[in-house]
């Protein structure tokens, strides 16, 4: 008899709107293939307005209609007064980070095969006394992972980012050939076979205008493009069937719409908004949040907590049906 898959879908922030998606969500995932649980703050439902949905909560079980989906709550002692809709807080912050910290230590024993976040406040969790910046940054630390990386995966566009949340300053500061490499090479060997891409034709963004224009625009281009000389040279024979089609670096303002062309299948952005103002003004529905480099199966929708729609029951769960999907199809 085939077994069934199961998804560890995280609440995220329960102040946002990850209840509403969730409850949208759930219905539409759910069936006896595939099978979740939920971790988050029960509260989270507690002080969610009826929005005419049939559902129900009690005893660690969610009633929707006449789906039942298994819940854990990590911090029961945080109730419906200590929350506000629309309002992060410390409270709010400390009920998303330890729902993350719950799944994970599922997924990794095995108890479900893929991990789906809802978005989370970094700072809420920040208020909370966690020192993180993201889930990314989250899941490395409970996993010890030594690297990850976000990459976004959509129906034309799959982008890498070789950083991800710190400011653009110290993102330039920090580019060297040697690192950008380090991307072009785990983006290659972790991501694109998550894919199924072999000899992925991965394409490097350029940082400066026109991709330096010789020198003219910044000088940076000299170390984007020893780093493309590096990964070519470093990453396995040439005879290989494994080997990629590194290229760039290209510029910013034309590589995205030529992937969605069909003429590169991976981009390796350099900062987070170079890689994320393509993704979601070309796919914003559509795109999922992909952490490489974990050792289990993580995504997210690509959107935040929308705390000014909180409540009102306007939030779409188009993006996290996408990272919903993506999961069970990458569990096998």
């Amino acid at each position: 008899m085939k077994q069934a898959k199961h998804l560890a879908i995280t609440l995220g922030d329960p102040a946002g709107i990850g209840p509403e998606v969730l409850l949208k969500l759930l219905p539409n995932i759910l069936d006896s293939d595939n099978k979740a649980t939920v971790y988050g703050s029960s509260a989270g439902l507690a002080i969610l307005p009826f929005g005419g949905m049939d559902y129900k909560f009690g005893g660690g079980k969610l009633l929707i209609g006449s789906l039942e989906v298994d819940w854990a709550d990590p911090t029961p002692e945080i109730g419906p007064g200590d929350l506000r809709l629309g309002a992060p807080s410390a409270l709010s912050g400390r009920c998303a980070v330890e729902s993350v910290k719950m799944a994970a230590a599922d997924v990794l024993s095995g108890r479900a095969g893929a991990m789906l976040t809802l978005p989370i406040s970094k700072a809420a969790a920040q208020m909370a006394g966690y020192d993180i910046n993201g889930h990314t940054e989250l899941l490395q630390q409970i996993t010890n992972s030594p690297k990850v990386r976000m990459a976004f995966v959509g129906p034309k566009l799959k982008v890498a980012l070789h950083t991800a949340h710190q400011s653009l300053r110290s993102a330039i500061d920090q580019l060297g050939a040697k690192s950008v490499a380090d991307t072009l090479r785990f983006v290659s060997t972790r991501f694109a076979p998550m894919l199924g891409l072999k000899n992925a034709r991965v394409a490097l963004c350029a940082l400066n205008p026109h991709a330096g224009e010789g020198g003219l625009f910044g000088n940076e281009e000299m170390a984007l493009t020893q780093a493309i000389e590096i990964a070519k040279k470093t990453f396995c024979e040439p005879s290989s069937a494994c080997l990629p089609e590194f290229s760039g670096p290209w510029p910013a303002d034309t590589i995205f719409q030529r992937t969605s062309r069909g003429e590169f299948d991976i981009v390796v952005a350099l900062y987070h908004d170079q890689g994320m103002i393509p993704v979601k003004l070309l796919e914003p529905k559509d795109t999922v949040n992909l952490t490489i480099g974990l050792p289990f199966i993580r995504t997210s929708p690509g959107h935040g907590t929308a705390f000014d729609i909180a409540g009102k029951w306007a939030a779409d769960p188009s993006n996290a049906l996408a990272a919903a999907n993506l999961a069970f199809s990458l569990m096998g």
